[in-house]
Order: structure tokens, then sequence, then C-alpha cells
């Protein structure tokens, strides 16, 4: 089975399909490739990726500067690495992917 997050060195890679100007900022569990994330930001002069690391980091319980992002800076799916002990964080993953998957 494939799920939108893998194990990488010190934490995890996730990818996730941002919509920018929604109503307010949600992490969802999204499909077998990505998880979806709705950000009240618009998507200008980086605001929707500034905010999505912020929602990535909150929702995952580590610090900002634990997110990166690694590849989709301008694009609507982002791969993101995050910083911290694998395990758990893989763990945080597979539950929100399990609650909110819609694909």
């Amino acid at each position: 089975m494939t799920r939108p997050w893998q194990a990488a060195a010190g934490g995890i890679r996730i990818a996730v399909r941002v919509t920018p100007r929604a109503s307010r900022d949600v992490f969802l569990g999204g499909t077998t490739e990505h998880f979806a994330a709705r950000l009240a930001a618009p998507p200008v002069e980086g605001a929707a990726n500034a905010a999505l690391i912020a929602l990535v980091a909150r929702t995952f319980g580590v610090a900002r500067r634990d997110v990166s992002l690694i590849a989709g800076e301008t694009s609507r799916i982002k791969r993101l690495s995050i910083a911290g002990d694998a395990s758990v964080l893989a763990g945080i993953a597979a539950d929100l992917y399990g609650a909110g998957h819609d694909g």
C-alpha cells in the first residue's frame, strides 16, 4: 500500500496537496499519494508556504524550524521534511491519514 509519508534520515517526508484561500487552516488525510491542507493564506509571496509550514509543525507537534519545504514551492503538491523521531512522526501521520482519508 502506498501512503503519503515515508521515513527519512532524522524524521519523515510527507506529500501535501494545498488548497489556498480556504476559510480556515485544516490538515486532512487526503489520498494514497498525498495529505490535504486547506489554508486561509493566499498563494502569493510565499504566504501559503509559510502557513503550510506552521500548520504542519502544529499538527505534528514540532517547531517550525523542524519543517522544511523540499519540493513544490510554486506547485499545489508540496513535499516537506519533518525532523524528529521518525517512529513518533510516522505514528502521527498514520493517525491523521486514517482519520481523514478521503481517497
